[in-house]
Formats: C-alpha cells, sequence, structure tokens
C-alpha cells in the first residue's frame, strides 16, 4: 500500500467504529486552548465528572479509523517516537527512582540508629519493614480502578506527592507504633506505581516496544539504589541537630514531593489530550498501534471482562510470578544495608557498597533488554552469599543478587502485551501487584534477628524464590505458544476468521479477540 499524507477532519463522519464509544465523550477538560479533538463545552456541572479520565471523542477515533486504511510514513513515527522517548522515559525513570528510594530509606535509617532511637525491639524492624506492604496489599486492587477512573498521570503524580509528604511525617515519629501507622499509609499511596508505570508505558508504545520501554525505566531501579548510597553517605555528614535518619527521611520526602508537582504539570495524561503532540502525531502515535488489538484507553468497567479475568488462569500466574520475585526484593531492599554492614563494613562503608550493586542491576538490565534472556546469575549471588567464606565473594555475591531484577522486567512486559481489554488488565494488574506486595510481606521475615548478620534461612529461602519465579514464567510462555498455536490452526481451517470480526478500536478482551496473538 503507498505512503499517504493523512488530512485531519474537522467533522466527525459517520462510522460503525464510532459505536465504540457513545457515551460520556464529551466531558473533556476546558482548559488550554481547545484542539479539534476537544468538545465545545465544558462537561457536566460535577467536580467528580471534571476529575475523571476523559474518553477519546467520537471524531478522534474516526480519524484513526480512517488512518489505519493508510500506510504510515516511517519517518513521521520515528519522529514522533522519539519524542515519546524523550517525554516518557525520562518521567518513568524518575518516578522509579523516588519509587525506589523512598521505599528504601528504612533501610539506611536502620545504619543510622533509628533501631536505638526508637527503642524497636528484636522483631520490629521486621515488623515495619512488611508493614509498608500491607498498606500496598490492602490498596493494591481499589488503586488499580481507580486508575481506570482517573487521568493517569494526574493520579500517579497525586500519589507520588503522597510518598514524599507521609515520607518526611515519618521524620516526627517517636515510637514503633507512630512509625509503624506512616508505614502502612505510605504502601498504600505507593500501591499505584508499578500498576501506573506498567499501564503508562503500555498506553504510549506498541506491544513488541514495551518490553525494552519497561527495561529502560526499570533501570533507575538500580540508579535508585547508587542515588540512596550517595544520599545516604552525604545526609550522614550532616552535623545539625537532628539525627541522621531523620534528615534522610525530611530530605528524600521534600525531593519526592516537589517532583510530583512538575509531574502533574509537564507529563501528559494520553495521547488524545496530549498538547506535546499536533493532532496528526496524536492520531499516528494510536494509529501505529493498529495491530496490537489492545483497545483505546476508557473508563468504563465491563463486569464480564471481570469475570473472565477471575477464571483465566494466567491471572493466578500473574500473581504467583509477581509474590516469587519479590520475596527476595522484600528482604534485600530492607536488610541489604544490614547484610552489607555484617559483612563488616561501618556505616559511611555500607552506604557506599550500594553504589556498585545498584550499577551491577544496571547492567544486567540493559543485558537483558538487548539479548532477551532469562539470566542465572542472580541465583548465583543469593548461593555466594549463603555459603561462600571470606567477604570479597559474599560482597560479589550480594552485588550479583541485582542480576534478577532483570527477570522480572520481562516479567512485567508479559502483562502489558497479554491481556486484552480494559477492566481485564486492570484485574490483571491487581494480581500481579498483589503478588508483589505479599511477597515483599513475607521476605523480610524470612531474616531472624538470631541469625545476624548471616541471615541463613532469608538468603537461602530469597534462592529458592528465584527458581520459581522461572518455573512460572516458563509455564506462562508455554501457555502463550500453544495459544497462538491454536488459534494460528484455527484460522487456517477457516473455523475463524482472523483479521475482521472485531474493529482495532473495540474494548475486547484476549479471548474473545481471535486475532490476538500472545507475546513470547
Amino acid at each position: 500500500m503507498p505512503t499517504s499524507t493523512f488530512q485531519v477532519s474537522q467533522e466527525a463522519p459517520d462510522s460503525p467504529a464510532l459505536d465504540v464509544e457513545k457515551t460520556e465523550v464529551e466531558q473533556v477538560e476546558n482548559v488550554l486552548p481547545r484542539t479539534p479533538y476537544q468538545s465545545k463545552e465544558p462537561g457536566p456541572a460535577s467536580i467528580l465528572n471534571w476529575l475523571q479520565k476523559k474518553n477519546p471523542s467520537p471524531q478522534f477515533l474516526a480519524d484513526v479509523a480512517k488512518m489505519n486504511e493508510t500506510e504510515l510514513d516511517p519517518g513521521k513515527v520515528k519522529h514522533v517516537e522519539r519524542k515519546i522517548d524523550l517525554l516518557i522515559i525520562p518521567a518513568l525513570a524518575i518516578c522509579y527512582m523516588f519509587y525506589y528510594v523512598d521505599k528504601t530509606t528504612l533501610s539506611y535509617a536502620a545504619i543510622f540508629n533509628i533501631k536505638e532511637d526508637l527503642h524497636l525491639g528484636s522483631s520490629d524492624y521486621s515488623w515495619l519493614s512488611s508493614l509498608f506492604y500491607f498498606g500496598w496489599l490492602g490498596w493494591a486492587l481499589p488503586t488499580n480502578l481507580l486508575m481506570q477512573k482517573f487521568p493517569l498521570n494526574k493520579y500517579l503524580a497525586f500519589n507520588i506527592f503522597l510518598w514524599g509528604i507521609l515520607l518526611m511525617a515519618q521524620a516526627a515519629s517517636r515510637n514503633f507504633t507512630e512509625l509503624a501507622v506512616l508505614r502502612v499509609l505510605s504502601g498504600a499511596a505507593e500501591a499505584t506505581a508499578d500498576p501506573a508505570f506498567v499501564l503508562i508505558t503500555g498506553t504510549w508504545y506498541t506491544r513488541t516496544q514495551q518490553p525494552s520501554r519497561i527495561g529502560y525505566w526499570y533501570l533507575a531501579n538500580g540508579f535508585g539504589i547508587a542515588l540512596g548510597g550517595l544520599f545516604g553517605y552525604g545526609i550522614g555528614h550532616i552535623k545539625g541537630s537532628l539525627p541522621s535518619w531523620k534528615y534522610e527521611f525530611l530530605i528524600i520526602g521534600a525531593l519526592c514531593s516537589v517532583w510530583a508537582i512538575f509531574m502533574a504539570i509537564f507529563i501528559p495524561d494520553s495521547p488524545y489530550f496530549s498538547h506535546w503532540f499536533t493532532p496528526e502525531e496524536r492520531l499516528i502515535i494510536v494509529s501505529r498501534k493498529r495491530g496490537d488489538y489492545n483497545s483505546t484507553d476508557t473508563r468504563e468497567w465491563k463486569p464480564a471482562q471481570v469475570l473472565e479475568a477471575f477464571i483465566d488462569p494466567k491471572t493466578y500466574l500473574f500473581f504467583l510470578f509477581g509474590f516469587t520475585a519479590n520475596v527476595p526484593n522484600g528482604a534485600t531492599s530492607n536488610f541489604g544495608t544490614l547484610i552489607v554492614q555484617g559483612f563488616g563494613f561501618d556505616t559511611f562503608q555500607t552506604t557506599l557498597m550500594q553504589i556498585p550493586y545498584g550499577m551491577v542491576i544496571v547492567a544486567f538490565i540493559l543485558a537483558a533488554i538487548f539479548i532477551n534472556s532469562k539470566l542465572p546469575s542472580g541465583y548465583l549471588g543469593f548461593a555466594m552469599v549463603a555459603w561462600c567464606k571470606g567477604t570479597a565473594p559474599r560482597l560479589a555475591g550480594f552485588w550479583m543478587t541485582g542480576a534478577s531484577n532483570a527477570t522480572f522486567v520481562l516479567g512485567l512486559s508479559l502483562l502489558s502485551g497479554n491481556v486484552g481489554g480494559q477492566s481485564k488488565k486492570a484485574i490483571a494488574s491487581a494480581a500481579i501487584f498483589l503478588g508483589v506486595a505479599i511477597g515483599n510481606i513475607v521476605g523480610p521475615f524470612l531474616f531472624k534477628t538470631s541469625e545476624a548478620p548471616t541471615y541463613y534461612t532469608g538468603v537461602v529461602g530469597c534462592l529458592v524464590s528465584r527458581a520459581l519465579e522461572i518455573v512460572v514464567i516458563l509455564v506462562l510462555r508455554v501457555m502463550f505458544i500453544m495459544s497462538n498455536r491454536r488459534r494460528d490452526r484455527a484460522v487456517a481451517e477457516g473455523r475463524i476468521r482472523s483479521n475482521d470480526q472485531f474493529t482495532e478500536l473495540e474494548d475486547i478482551t484476549d479471548w474473545k479477540n481471535p486475532a490476538f496473538r500472545y507475546v513470547t
């Protein structure tokens, strides 16, 4: 098909594609100059309606349907994708960096004597580590539902602002109870993070691009660990009237809240209403995903999709993946500094030892992006910590445990590209991150105070959990391959029509759409 230039229409034509979104499509922002895809009148006088996510207009959907009939100019597509990369990936990376630094600040407070200052008992620190994820667990499903109702970026920015406020409040804690309550609330606010990052990636990128783009912003995990070490080293040298751990909470919390304000103002919520892109570029962003069968981003809940999510075995495998991948994370993110300190380093040396650990994570994630393989070094690392003798090999083993983060990056792409239907995807996302929360709750309790500083039970438990994670990923891969083969065979035999039974803008699930193919 020859390359053609697409002319943005000014009037919405009659089209069957318009049946996709016929309700509430005129509730769009009444701020900034209107674009061709904004309605002429503001929505109803309800503040709640005004705050909610705005569906794409019929005119926008009609223009996308027309553009889908043409071959996109590769030069224009590359130009648009460069703009997306420059806008979205750095923003998500900074968010993820704050996300990791925020939730691991307690581990730096631990080596700056918070245990002694708050008179924490032998198991209190483990409880503080896990209570964070009790808050996450309790809010994981509601926050996934709210992400479908409200503008995704604004909702994420609001929660990031709360991260900072709650972290600063922890500096005022006088005992275990006060800190425990704030940790639960912080966990609830951070339950939005991972699923929001994955959904934002799915909104802007094609299915084939999502694994690499998830990997790029997940690199901030490693940079966050390294930056946390630098923050810890620098803040530990502040000679003020407050204990060092209080400065940790105050400074990192303030930076987090400032970033949230910037995020809310400058980062767009969706391609439909973004003022960073021209009307034609907005159409290209959506049209280039024409083969993904992932539909447009709407706020309507569909009970049939929710039911399908609960009877789909993939939902439960996603949960198990989140769980097995994060038992080690819950352990290392809260006990990592204590493990390293147990090798014989003083407080400031311990903070600096986190920098190589973070860089190892960055290196392995970059490798995973390009070779797309499941790396064994994370498992070797836990084995070295458990059974090697001497500081050097055990420290090297601890750094190598960061390699297993690459596996989780690739696993997240299984969710973003292999679930069709907005409501079903929200439930699947909640499942994987419920697993994340429970894994992070269990992890710290594997590390017994009586076994300090070696924590043998915890290290071996992390090794086993990582092995089970690989099993879950392999089972999912087999399911995807078998389903694709069944669908291809049915199309070849003429039992179903794969390409024209549904429009590419319809909000339907992977089960209902015979044209849907799983990414393996």
